[in-house]
This record gives C-alpha cells, structure tokens and sequence, in this order.
C-alpha cells in the first residue's frame, strides 16, 4: 500500500472493487452489465433498492490480483542500530538474504479475451530492492491465472494486465461524467484478503483534489467502505456501470473511516485503451513549478483568490520558457479552461496533447496577457520526481512501464534505467552536464547486483555512447543476439568515480 500524507491524516492507497463470482454463459458472449441484463427491484418506501442482483451479475467479473515479491533484507538483527557492527564477524557477514513476499489487491476483466485493470501500485514492488517475479489473478470460482503486465501508468496509478482464456465474464466502463453527488455506488472487492465482499455507499463529491499533484488529482468521493486490499477494483453505478478504478482512502489509521477516492472511469479509459495496445501514454507539458495562490498571494498579484496559479520557476528550453512565460506570471487559462482549485495547471496541460498549440492567459505584473504555447510532452515521473537515490525502486523486471522502455535490457542485465538529465544529475551528486542514463533499479540476484547500483550512471555500453534507455536497450539486445556472454559498461558515480565493469547477460 502507498500513503501520501495530507497536513492532518494520511491518504492510504487502497481501492474499492467489486469482486465478481464466476459464470460461464452459454451463447454469444456479452458484457455481464449489458442494458437489460440487470433489473432493479422496486425499493421499500424509504430504502434503497437490493443491491442482490445486480452483485449476482457483476461478481464474475471482478477478480484477486496477487503478486510473488523477492527483495534482499539484512541477516544482521541489529542493523540499522549502533550496535550493527555486532555481526558483522559471524557467519554471513551481515549480507543480505533473499526473502519471499506477497502482495494482494483487486482488479477486473474489461474483455472476454482476458484484459485486465487494476492499480500500478498493486503490482509493483512493495518496498525498497523487491522485484516482482509474478502476478497472479484469481477469479470467484477459484480459477488461476498467470497474468502478463501489458502497459502501467504510475501517474495515474494505472496498470493493464492480460490472462489467457476465452468467453470470460467482464464488465463495461461507464461514463462517470453523468454521476451526480448523492448517488447510490458499490464497491466490491478483496478487503484483507476477504474475497467477494460487497459494500455500498453514495457519491460524496466530484473532482476532489487530494493535493497529491499529478495528471489526474482528480477523483469520485464516496463514503462506501474501502480498505487494504480493495486497490484497483471498480466502482459501480445502480446501472451496473463501471464509473470508477477505487485507488485511495483518506484514513488517519490505515482503516476506512468513510472517505475513499476512485478514478473517474471517463479520465481512465483512455489511459486504460492506450494501455491495452501496448502504447505509450503521452501528455502535454509546460516546464514550469507551480505554486499555489492563497490568499496573501493573490491579494500582492492583484488577482481574485482561487482562480491561476503562481509560475515559481521556468524550465529552460521547456514549452513555457519558449512562449516566454516568465517566473512570478499567475496563469489564469490554458485553452480557454480556468485554471482554479479543482481543474489545476498540471492537470489540464497532462491532457492536452503534445505539440498542441493553446493560447496561454495569464497575469504579469497586474496586467492580462495571451501568449501562444506549443505543449511539450511530459517526461517519466521518475525525472519528474528529481530522482531520489534512497527512494523505493518499483518494479525493475515488471516492464511494459512504457516511459522508462527498459523491459529488454532489465530482463537481460537485470538493470533498469531511465535518462539522465540534469536535475537528476545534481541530485546525485555528480557533474550536470554528464551524459548516459542512469540505474533506477537492479535485480538482486543477477550478476550486475554485485557490480553496480541505483543511481550509478551508465556512460556507454560496449564502448558506444547510450544517452537514452531505447538507446541502452539496442545495444544490449545486440549483444545478446550475436551470442555474447556479456556486455562491458562504463560506469560514473557520485564522487567521480569511474570505471568498466562486465555484467553477464542472462536468458
């Protein structure tokens, strides 16, 4: 599970899903929430309808994902303490052990052909040096599937996943921009590992930003109960509909107290469809740091309180520097959209292609201006993110990310990469202008675990230069195919370090 913390509790990533119990129709192959398939009984006075049927409907569709995790824990009980050194002369030295780990979370079959959604975070690794090794979907009539990932988004905490059957039970998105607060919704899914349960609740608001940032911190609010282990299911609608991916709840104790976030099924469809072809989702970028206008701010800026946000920094050679956007401007519209608390800058220039010209209003020096702005396109969010060198790794071999495109090279060297630009550089500590990509991960147990580590940068690979991961991809698959045992790197590191190191290439 992963918490973004508010000012007063923290936001625990858990999805409500509506778990399904498995039928096999006989005939043509339909959704299970094709109009007319699902009648709503006639509610008593004063009550709502039984939700009976219409769970006895969707339950098929709604399945447990689980994954199979490796990571490297110390063997020395007193690590991390002043008395670490203990153990250090005993036998194993203190080195790390492999460990097994699982992880449990929810999903839902959007084809009959086995398309699967669910959230990233549910199938990525659970902690710092984990690795993904598996990823199993378990339907209600306990049939087992080894499940291949197809594409992940981590910005919108999308992940498309792909088991082998045929006519298997599935669900239909709805359209999430009819839902109004106050309908009745129901979340079914694998609380704790408790399969099939149900649980309902109304919509309690629209759009709600969470503060978290990001393309898509915008989602459904509802108060029915979601907890650990409900990530990545759907939310329903009385019409059977799925007009939500359950992903988040805001809880100061890790359990629901009523507030549970979903993605709106309208934002992640097309992200979900993108996904299903193996593409790679790209969005609109402006290159700037965007600062909040509270009510001081907007007061100084001569601005109305709740409308633009405040330009804090211009990336150079980024789309809004090129437009002549200008630290301290407050934008005010992008494309005509305002530009307020709950359709922020970041989320309507991610939905905005890239290369899309827009007319840009905004505020300088108290006076309205329109400039035009050529949108650029969003970098990974791990160089969004600066690159922490001591945060958590994700899923070096899980692949099908589609922003790092390092699948190949990950499975043959066991290393996972990303580009190197010059933010990321400086976190690190090492010359900005230093070209290469650098490691974001590596797998425990292949031989460049011992050679090599995150956030080393790899300068060249077999003594030709690679600056991006497509780049270190080729050439290690080069290697490969010709037969060779091996590839040389030539690695740099914080204290400008540097040297060739040898990595095996494995099958």
């Amino acid at each position: 599970m992963r918490y973004a913390y508010a000012i007063t509790s923290a936001l625990l990533i858990g999805g409500a899903s509506a778990a399904l119990i498995m039928q096999n129709p006989a005939g043509a192959q339909t959704a299970q929430n094709e109009p007319g398939a699902i009648t709503a009984a006639a509610p008593r006075a004063g009550a709502p309808m039984s939700f009976a049927e219409m769970v006895a409907k969707l339950q098929p569709a709604v399945v447990n994902i689980s994954t199979t995790q490796r990571v490297q824990v110390s063997s020395n009980p007193l690590a991390g303490t002043p008395f670490g050194d203990l153990f250090g002369g005993q036998q194993g030295g203190g080195r790390p052990v492999t460990r097994q780990a699982e992880s449990l979370g929810s999903g839902f079959i959007v084809s009959a052909d086995g398309y699967v959604v669910t959230n990233n975070h549910v199938i990525s690794a659970g902690q710092r040096g984990a690795v993904v090794e598996s990823i199993k979907v378990t339907l209600p009539d306990r049939r087992e599937f080894t499940a291949k990932l197809i594409g992940r988004d981590p910005a919108t905490d999308l992940a498309v996943l792909k088991i082998e059957g045929n006519n298997l039970p599935f669900v239909k998105f709805g359209d999430s921009d009819r839902a109004r607060v106050g309908d009745w919704v129901v979340a079914i899914g694998n609380p704790f590992g408790l399969g099939g349960s149900v649980t309902a609740g109304i919509i309690s608001a629209m759009h709600r930003v969470t503060g978290q940032g990001g393309p898509l911190d915008r989602f459904i609010q509802t108060d029915a109960s979601i907890n650990r282990g409900n990530s990545g299911g759907p939310m329903f609608d009385l019409n059977g509909n799925v007009i939500g991916i359950n992903s988040q709840i805001l809880s100061p104790t890790g359990g629901n107290v009523g507030i549970g976030f979903a993605i709106p099924a309208t934002e992640a469809k097309p992200i979900i469809d993108t996904l299903m072809k193996g593409s790679t989702v790209q969005r609109g970028y402006l290159g700037v740091g965007i600062q909040p206008l509270d009510e001081d701010l907007a007061k100084s800026f001569g601005v109305p309180k709740g409308k633009g946000e405040l330009i804090a920094r211009v990336e150079p050679g980024e789309a809004a520097a090129k437009a002549g956007i200008k630290q301290g401007d407050i934008i005010t519209k992008v494309d005509g959209k305002d530009v307020t608390p709950d359709t922020t800058l970041s989320y309507l220039a991610a939905n905005l292609r890239p290369g899309t010209r827009v007319p840009v209003e905004l505020v300088r020096d108290g006076k309205t201006q329109t400039v035009q702005l050529t949108m650029g396109t969003r970098p990974p969010e791990e160089q969004l993110a600066g690159f922490d060198p001591d945060a958590d790794e994700g899923t070096p071999n899980s692949g099908g990310d589609g922003e790092q495109g390092t699948q190949s090279a990950a499975v043959s060297t066991g290393i996972n990469v990303t580009a190197l630009t010059p933010q990321i550089a400086r976190n690190i500590g090492i010359d900005p202008t230093t070209k290469g990509v650098v490691i974001v991960g590596v797998d425990p147990s292949s031989d460049a675990a011992q050679k090599v580590r995150r956030a080393d940068v790899i300068v060249s690979v077999n003594r030709t230069a690679v600056t991006t991961p497509a780049e270190f991809n080729r050439i290690v698959g080069q290697a490969k195919s010709s037969g060779a045992a091996q590839v040389v790197l030539y690695v740099t590191r914080r204290g400008g370090g540097a040297a060739y190191v040898a990595v095996d290439l494995t099958s």
